[in-house]
């Protein structure tokens, strides 16, 4: 796990060795164990490692193989790099280290751009041919691993952090129109290529970006997802879609324990991560750690799920660690958790994932975690409202959306009135081939759009922040391509999640399983009231958010009379997502 930049000059001037360095360090947290800069002709790449796979300096970045004439910087993990090694070598490259990244290389030797389809892992990759002069910029089939770019008529400049990329232009640019009308609807996710600023993008998901050394760009996808049964599996049972879940799920689980450094698991209390520990002790039976994190109750609501994940803990022996935080921290640590963000993410628990980070850190340098299995296996409330629905998306944007279209109108001021750009971009998602079932089209979006720019940037975000590297089993692209198959009625049944929670039966116990649905609990950015209320009101009344000119000043005011009055379909803060904004932008200076 590491941060990655680097620049691609078009004009024949030589790359801007100042952005590489200030890149670099703006993304030391992303890997404080070791820094490299590489320079030819006019193209530089730099590196911030984390050392995870191999310790040892063979796997220093960026790496420049001059017999085989490419350099290559990679931020991420490809777990099944033991094997690609030994394919490899009977294909006669020789290898002088122990880690990931060799492997990227020769096997971008060997197989071309095609690499990527033999990886199963996350990753973030540039590679420069010699001969060729082009660059490819890859990312992983579901984005868990970011890989922001700007490109002009003399340069291409990428990062992993969106600010340190933002920083290296002469100019930030300025904020887009469709994009805040993403933030402001789509429960602030602002779906790839677009970013919050015009002329900022994402390599989206699954992606290559080819460049050449006269600027042109060619860009393809390489994965897809497709929610359409087997013929051979079409009269599995239920009990036998269970089997082969279990079995790839406990693989992906495998594969993620491969590492030089111990890997512990984020234990919420949830059968998500519960079902992790259970496969991880069949694993790893001597034994590993487990972190769990609660904050102070707030009107009556709990700030901790600890009684569920002390029943996991004492289950299968873990070494288990209780984080408690009181208000008062939390307060202090918001301001660092969102200078983090690569982009504003409104979610409550983007603290919380950065002070437990900061404890994990203490302990280990690797976890998994059991991001992405609502999104894939169907357990949100939204899901079961769509089953049979005549207007899918109708369905799915009155229980997802966090305001309609006419109170966007009313947030924003004139200026920013844009079109329907949420709406249109949901409503086309749904409508494209590969999924029929309603409820699989909601899943198909969630999996490829939301989850990638919600849950899992959130996750990599405050996990690297503390130099913590977060491993996500439950989006192994082969345990997606399967939960994509099984049929829709057996995801979102009794509440949702029924066929995993029917197959972890068989791993954990049925207290966890059968408990009420929960949420990463922080009650003090759901009910915003105190330090932070203030915090919020100032930010939006600061010199700088007017002079920005983005939200309509009554607006603000209305929220501001009764901010636990206006509460979106997904339990947030309107305020709150209207103050984070603004404190993101005024915390990174733009």
């Amino acid at each position: 796990m590491c941060g990655i930049c680097g620049e691609i000059r078009f004009d024949n001037q030589p790359p801007d060795l100042q952005f590489i360095q200030q890149a670099n360090y703006l993304q030391q947290p992303r890997g404080p164990d070791a820094e490299g800069v590489w320079v030819q002709n006019n193209v530089a790449f730099g590196h911030r490692r984390l050392k995870i796979m191999d310790l040892s300096e063979a796997s220093q970045q960026p790496l420049y193989d001059p017999s085989l004439g490419l350099s290559v910087v990679f931020n991420g993990a490809i777990y099944n790099h033991p094997e690609l090694r030994e394919e490899l070598k009977q294909m006669g490259y020789r290898f002088y280290s122990e880690g990931d990244t060799e492997v990227v290389l020769k096997a971008y030797h060997a197989w071309g751009r095609d690499c990527v389809k033999h990886f199963n892992g996350m990753f973030a990759i540039a590679v420069w041919e010699r001969e060729s002069g082009k660059t490819l910029l890859f990312r992983d089939r579901l984005g868990i691993k970011p890989l922001y770019y700007h490109r002009d008529t003399h340069r291409m400049k990428f990062a992993s952090f969106l600010p340190a990329l933002a920083k290296g232009l002469e100019h930030t640019p300025g904020i887009s129109p469709s994009a805040l009308n993403k933030y402001l609807n789509f429960h602030s996710v602002v779906p790839s290529p677009e970013t919050l600023f015009d002329g900022i993008h994402k390599v989206p998901p699954g992606t290559v970006i080819e460049v050449h050394a006269d600027g042109s760009v060619q860009q393809e996808s390489y994965w897809d997802l497709t929610f359409e049964t087997l013929p051979d599996e079409e009269k599995l049972t239920a009990q036998e879609w269970q089997d082969r879940l279990l079995q790839e799920l406990f693989a992906a689980v495998r594969r993620r324990n491969v590492a030089a450094v111990d890997v512990g698991v984020l234990l919420s209390g949830g059968v998500d991560s519960s079902l992790l520990v259970g496969l991880l002790a069949e694993v790893n039976p001597n034994g590993f750690q487990t972190f769990s994190i609660g904050f102070e109750a707030v009107g009556g609501e709990a700030g901790d799920e600890f009684q569920y994940s002390d029943i996991i803990a004492e289950h299968f022996g873990t070494r288990h660690h209780k984080i408690r935080i009181a208000e008062d921290r939390m307060l202090e640590a918001l301001p660092h958790a969102i200078r983090a963000m690569s982009e504003p993410m409104v979610s409550h628990d983007c603290v919380a994932f950065y002070l437990l980070s900061q404890e994990v850190s203490k302990h280990c340098r690797v976890v998994q975690s059991g991001q992405g299995a609502d999104e894939v296996f169907g357990g949100y409330h939204w899901y079961p409202p769509l089953a049979g629905s005549q207007d899918p998306f109708a369905s799915y944007r009155q229980a997802f959306f966090d305001r309609s279209h006419d109170e966007y109108l009313e947030t924003v001021q004139p200026a920013w009135a844009s079109h329907d750009s949420a709406g249109e971009f949901v409503r086309q998602h749904f409508l494209s081939p590969g999924a029929k079932d309603p409820i699989d089209k909601a899943l198909r979006l969630d999996t490829r759009v939301m989850l990638v720019d919600d849950p899992v940037k959130r996750v990599d975000n405050m996990t690297m922040a503390s130099s913590l590297e977060a491993r996500v089993p439950f989006l192994d692209h082969q345990l997606v391509e399967l939960a994509a198959r099984i049929p829709a009625p057996m995801k979102v049944r009794d509440e949702g999640k029924w066929i995993l929670k029917e197959a972890s039966r068989k791993v954990i116990p049925a207290a966890v399983i059968d408990r009420p649905k929960g949420y990463f609990p922080v009650p003090a950015l759901k009910y915003l009231r105190g330090n932070v209320l203030n915090w919020v009101k100032e930010a939006l009344t600061t010199q700088a958010a007017r002079d920005r000119g983005l939200f309509n000043q009554e607006y603000v005011d209305r929220l501001l009379l009764s901010p636990d009055m206006h509460i979106t379909p997904l339990r947030g803060s309107k305020l709150w997502q209207l103050g984070l904004l603004e404190l993101w932008l005024q915390q990174h200076d733009f």
